[in-house]
């Protein structure tokens, strides 16, 4: 029998759970589920004769120490941060792991460690990253087999609400971590341009977008997405011209999410004074010059150069940005105080499905012919719990370990899924779960 640990049961965790669940008796597994709050892992496995909950917290090192030398896999679903936390551990216990997130220079330093134990750090088998990997990997391998040179590169990702339950002017809802969404994009972006390298600092982040559209889901805004140069590299397009990646919305939603940037109340880097009696109103305020002669809406409009009749003022009052609601205790830091005037705006409702979209455009030239192919992608989840979002995190990370204890795909050291040896079996087998990607092709 193989016993598989699963540390975190978030909402991204759901689906992969389900499937593993659902396979652990003709593959004769066990789970152990462990979060920090039981009841949520119980919740998951639902009385499942093949599996079990536990209860730990990752900054107690007795409790992450017993459960890694009890079983033989171990799956992080934990936020990035606590993976290195948990591979330090796996490397003194001789544990694989498994994670769908970035491979940090932490985990990066486990490689030769892991390889002379024999172990496989398999990382980055979510949807973004994950999918983004496998389908352009797929893509570029096929241009490039078939004699092509690929001169541009672009590749765009986002989790949204189904166009049947978008049902608020901002046109979203969180699918996904809320923090990580108030935080986004403050790293800036670098990428290349026509040869050109370009960087965008947060300042302008939401202000340099481009757009597209998917047959089917309508049109989108992008906003570019962090270190593009480094995938040069990673997808072996050091000549390209062009590369950049990014994050996808609706239209109008940066222009209005700029404000907030501009405001200063993204900021996560320090707390503020004097938070007693402190509203969503008197918040605002805090951040707008005095100005004894207007209204805080007016006030508000005039600093930001908005119309307050316009769509980014209507966002803003559905918010209730305006309105006397005390600031919920706990939120310190101007980013936290945003997070929890907005949260509760931005939950998906009870009976609300969710999409995730993902689109590549590839520029190649062949036979002395110029082409562009453009990859799409789009998904809309089962129900609240097995989401578009926990389907394309869960289920990569659950045919990769599925395919690790069938003897399906081996390797050691710390891997991400850019090899056709590991991106085939995943991507076949994610296409009854609606991860099918439909390509179009023309010469330019």
């Amino acid at each position: 029998m193989k016993k598989i640990l699963i540390l975190g049961a978030g909402m991204s965790a759901s689906t992969l759970i389900k499937y593993l669940l659902e396979k652990s008796t003709a593959n004769n597994w066990f789970l152990t589920v462990a979060d920090i709050d039981i009841k949520l892992a119980e919740k998951k496995i639902a009385n499942h004769p093949n599996a079990k909950a536990a209860s730990f917290n990752i900054k107690e090192d007795k409790d992450v120490d017993n459960l890694i030398q009890q079983n033989d896999i171990v799956v992080s679903m934990l936020p990035a941060i606590f993976h290195p936390i948990v591979g330090k551990k796996c490397l003194q216990f001789s544990k694989s792991l498994f994670t769908a997130s970035y491979v940090s220079p932490e985990m990066r330093s486990y490689d030769k460690e892991a390889k002379e134990k024999n172990l496989l750090f398999f990382n980055e088998c979510g949807v973004d990253p994950g999918i983004d990997h496998m389908s352009a990997m797929k893509t570029i391998d096929e241009i490039k087999e078939a004699g092509g040179k690929i001169t541009g590169f672009e590749s765009y990702c986002g989790g949204l609400i189904a166009p049947e339950f978008d049902n608020n002017p901002w046109n979203y809802k969180f699918t996904w971590n809320a923090r990580n969404v108030i935080l986004a994009g403050q790293a800036g972006a670098q990428f290349m341009e026509n040869g050109k390298y370009k960087y965008i600092p947060y300042s302008r982040l939401f202000e340099r977008i481009t757009k597209t559209s998917m047959d089917g889901f309508g049109d989108f805004e992008i906003y570019a997405n962090r270190d593009s140069l480094k995938y040069r590299e990673i997808y072996g397009l050091q000549d390209v011209e062009t590369i950049l990646r990014g994050s996808m919305r609706r239209p109008g939603y940066c222009a209005a999410w700029n404000c907030f940037v501009q405001l200063g109340v993204t900021d996560d880097t320090y707390e503020l004074n004097e938070l007693n009696n402190l509203t969503n109103r008197s918040f605002i305020a805090a951040f707008l010059p005095e100005n004894k002669n207007k209204s805080i809406e007016d006030n508000f409009c005039e600093y930001l150069k908005i119309d307050r009749n316009g769509n980014i003022f209507k966002r803003m009052e559905w918010l209730g940005l305006f309105e006397e609601t005390p600031i919920k205790k706990g939120a310190k830091t101007p980013a936290q105080i945003l997070q929890s005037i907005i949260e509760p705006k931005w939950q998906l409702g009870e009976k609300d499905l969710d999409l995730l979209v993902m689109q590549h455009i590839f520029h190649y030239e062949l036979n002395n012919k110029k082409f562009k192919r453009t990859s799409s992608m789009g998904i809309i989840g089962t129900d609240p719990v097995h989401t578009a979002m926990a389907i394309t995190v869960g289920m990569p990370m659950a045919l990769c370990i599925e395919s690790y204890l069938t003897g399906k795909i081996s390797g050691k050291g710390v891997q991400t899924p850019v090899k056709k040896e590991y991106y085939t079996p995943i991507l076949e087998g994610l296409k009854p779960f609606g991860v099918v990607f439909k390509e179009e092709e023309h010469e330019v």
